[in-house]
């Protein structure tokens, strides 16, 4: 069993129980109890469990003080009966655990429940899912829907109760309520941090299952356009997955080396952080010097600075991205008829020796 399936498990037994004993999950899984007391610990630095002696419990069971937050703040429960949220989002481990934190923090701050599902990415499962939370009586619902383009509004012809689109914005607009990152402004950002730094030649990377790959392309043109550059398409790169078609992943990170190689490119974006960092390896393996021949800016901000070379990166509000969505979904439960709403957070840039 691999660790994202055993955290699963151990999230589907907290939720089911309120609590866990390391010992007793480690002999229903057949592991040892270190191993489940590694992905406890894994799964509280992401805020989805506490850990107590011997086990976890939900973050929302742990003791506090009568009318204030955990940060010592006057309480912002929500009045009357205690409302219960779901939260799916694609998965619960890159990007999404601060996304996650936030809304489990907002939620707790104001008295909310929040439970939790994880689709893996799958249409099927993300459903599935749905449907099991409105069968279990959630009032709203926090959703990441991961279908193909045309299928992200999905919920909006299936879901009885309100709800919030997080980082996603459908193809056809339904109307619905939504807290996202501003990407185009992420990339904008970016290219002008390249161009501010005298690099003329800048091309982009970008992973091409990417939800946000539009976006980020319009922000690069915007960027360039902003600084007075032209756009190169020989400077524009679509990388499959790692998962994906190898060959063209091959030829694409080749062809991207090579570019630079020929003095072709003297900085880029390259969205996401691993295929910044594997970029990094390739350039760093043919003797080009990062930031001196090179610069890089990574998209995410996940593990940018934990690459050989400090990856300068863009950092989506992922933390805010969850609380906002928190509120506006319980703004809407506390009142029905209030104007719709869309909340658009601006990312950062983190600058670090990859563009120095």
């Amino acid at each position: 069993m691999h660790a994202e399936e055993r955290h699963l498990e151990i999230l589907h037994r907290v939720r089911e129980r309120g609590s866990i004993r390391v010992t007793d999950v480690a002999t229903e899984l057949n592991v040892s109890p270190i191993t489940i007391r590694r992905d406890v610990e894994a799964l509280a630095e992401r805020g989805l469990v506490t850990r107590v002696h011997g086990g976890a419990v939900l973050p929302e069971n742990r003791p506090e003080r009568a009318g204030t937050t955990e940060r010592g703040a006057p309480s912002t429960r929500m009045p009357g009966r205690e409302f219960v949220v779901g939260l799916i989002v694609p998965a619960a481990d890159y990007y999404y655990p601060e996304v996650i934190k936030g809304a489990r923090e907002a939620a707790a701050e104001r008295g909310i429940r929040l439970v939790l599902g994880i689709s893996q990415y799958s249409p099927d499962e993300e459903r599935a899912q749905a449907r099991q939370m409105l069968t279990d009586g959630i009032d709203g619902l926090l959703i990441t829907p991961c279908g193909p383009e045309g299928t992200r509004d999905w919920p909006a012809a299936e879901l009885k109760v309100p709800y919030v689109l997080v980082e996603r914005r459908p193809d056809h607009d339904t109307g619905a309520e939504r807290v996202v990152t501003d990407h185009a402004h992420g990339a904008r950002i970016a290219v002008r941090h390249l161009a501010d730094t005298d690099r003329i030649l800048i091309g982009l990377l970008l992973r091409e299952d990417s939800p946000h790959s539009s976006l980020v392309l319009e922000g690069y043109r915007a960027g360039l356009a902003d600084a007075g550059l032209p756009v190169n398409d020989n400077a524009l790169f679509r990388l499959p997955p790692p998962g994906g078609d190898a060959a063209e992943r091959e030829r694409v990170l080749a062809e991207f080396t090579e570019t630079v190689a020929g003095g072709r490119m003297e900085g880029a974006l390259v969205h996401n952080d691993h295929d910044a960092i594997v970029v990094l390896q390739r350039l760093r393996s043919r003797g080009i010097q990062v930031p001196e021949d090179m610069a890089i800016v990574a998209y995410d901000d996940e593990v940018a600075a934990l690459a050989d070379i400090p990856l300068t990166a863009v950092a989506p509000p992922k933390h805010a991205v969850g609380a906002a969505a928190v509120e506006l979904l319980a703004q809407r439960l506390a009142d029905p008829a209030r104007p719709r709403h869309r909340v658009e957070i601006l990312p950062e840039l983190h600058v670090r020796a990859s563009s120095a």
